[in-house]
């Protein structure tokens, strides 16, 4: 490929309204949007996507767009136990992958993924929204870079979210019945806090951890007991700790789904994050307090520019994994997994 031809991707599993920031995503950073295609075409979000991008071809299977020549990158937000099955097709037939998160719901799903990306020379990045898509987590690691904060020994990450958001549910449809189906979303450690366990080992610069302690539980939704609407994770690496907590407890009072947080703790400083909503206080989000040997400092951080999509473009031209390396992106998930895995499991939930 050269540096003047186009990168064609194609989105194939309309699930999820993440569908929605990637494919802007890839637009946004000079990507062609060659075709779409997925399991239900009948979904609310699938006829959202079709109706934004009218003149983008529909195909009749993801398959077919799996298979099809001419097509550099396949991305997914289908089902979460389908995104595994599709991503390592996708690698076998010589396409790159950017999958929503989870990317998988299995460690055996994790391993086939792992085998297909070696063999293929392919690469298949995990969309961790939390990171990627929010400016004031790439303003926090811009300072935790410059030293700001000193050697950094723990993250405390936040991931509240609600069942009865509209953002997600596309035009207002109730939440599908695969997301009561913890066998379809994986469970809420593999689902939501993959996305602090990505935050935790990019912060702290660990390469692997392991999972000390981790509990899933349902303690508002006994009606449905396939729902895990609460979870935790302690983590521990050679050199920093990591604590997690998620849950679908957001009440209504809130202006947004869920109130993210993300506290850094340095040896010399820590930083909080309140990325989508700062209570009482400022408006907006993207919300970033910094506290040093040099006093207190607030940063809005709305106007700071992302890069994961672009990366991705350039990651496919040119054979690199810059958006985010394929190791850490494998650990990730397999810490997810794992603290889903052993997860003591409490209240209503299975």
């Amino acid at each position: 490929m050269t540096s003047t031809q186009a990168v064609r991707f194609a989105a194939v599993g309309l699930d999820h309204a993440h569908i929605f920031g990637q494919i802007a995503g890839l637009v946004g950073a000079g990507a062609e949007f060659a075709g779409m295609a997925t399991d239900d075409p009948s979904t609310a979000i699938a006829q959202r996507v079709r109706e934004r991008y009218p003149e983008v071809p529909v195909a009749a299977s993801p398959d077919e767009l799996i298979n099809q020549d001419g097509i550099d990158l396949i991305v997914t937000a289908a089902v979460p136990d389908r995104r595994g099955p599709i991503a390592v097709a996708a690698l076998r037939a010589g396409k790159d992958v950017v999958a929503d998160k989870p990317g998988c719901v299995t460690v055996d799903q994790l391993e086939e993924i792992e085998k297909a990306v070696s063999q293929s020379g392919r690469f298949w990045s995990v969309t961790f929204s939390e990171r990627f898509e929010v400016p004031s987590v790439i303003k926090a690691g811009e300072l935790v870079r410059a030293g700001k904060i000193g050697t950094v020994v723990q993250t405390l990450g936040i991931g509240p979210h609600r069942v009865g958001d509209r953002a997600h549910l596309a035009g207002g449809d109730g939440r599908p019945d695969w997301f009561y189906d913890k066998n379809r979303y994986g469970g809420i450690l593999t689902d939501i806090a993959s996305h602090q366990i990505d935050q935790f080992l990019w912060f702290t610069g660990a390469r692997t951890a392991e999972v000390v302690t981790s509990t899933v539980g349902n303690f508002a939704n006994p009606d449905e007991p396939g729902l895990q609407d609460f979870g935790e994770i302690l983590l521990r690496s050679d050199n920093a700790q990591g604590y997690i907590r998620v849950d679908w407890y957001t009440p209504a009072g809130l202006p947004t789904w869920g109130d993210g947080r993300l506290t850094i703790l340095g040896t010399d400083g820590y930083i909080e994050l309140r990325k989508y909503v700062d209570i009482a206080g400022r408006d907006g989000g993207d919300h970033l307090f910094l506290v040093n040997q040099e006093g207190t400092q607030y940063i809005d951080c709305a106007q700071v520019k992302t890069t994961y999509y672009t990366d991705l473009v350039r990651d496919v031209r040119e054979r690199t994994t810059s958006a985010a390396p394929q190791e850490h992106t494998f650990e990730t998930m397999r810490l997810a997994l794992t603290a889903q895995q052993q997860a003591t499991v409490r209240g209503a939930a299975r």
